[in-house]
């Protein structure tokens, strides 16, 4: 919702999220996940995929609403990493982001 349609929203919460969906895979239970996201290694499901990957698709020049990010390190399913990269990536192009 955030990088496909800012404009709705005046402020989003994004909790323990999955967004970098070119390296999911890689990290804790992702591998498990491929079949229902497909493989980004893949040059077909990637092409698919990147049109909704919400760490690929941070943009300078579109306005987001604030965002709140968090995450756990005792959930076993998503790896941190994923809301941490999204902060940084958010805050680097210079939207306003909470973690």
């Amino acid at each position: 919702m955030l990088t496909k349609y800012p404009q709705v929203f005046g402020a989003l919460v994004c909790q323990v999220p999955l967004l970098d969906m070119k390296r999911f895979h890689l990290l804790l239970a992702g591998a498990s996940w491929v079949a229902e996201y497909g493989d980004p290694d893949e040059p077909e499901d990637w092409a698919f995929i990147s049109e909704y990957s919400l760490y690929q698709n941070v943009s300078a020049d579109r306005a987001y609403p604030p965002v709140l990010i968090t995450t756990s390190t005792r959930d076993d399913r998503v790896h941190p990493g994923h809301a941490r990269k999204m902060t940084a990536a958010l805050e680097e192009a210079g939207h306003p982001v909470w973690y």
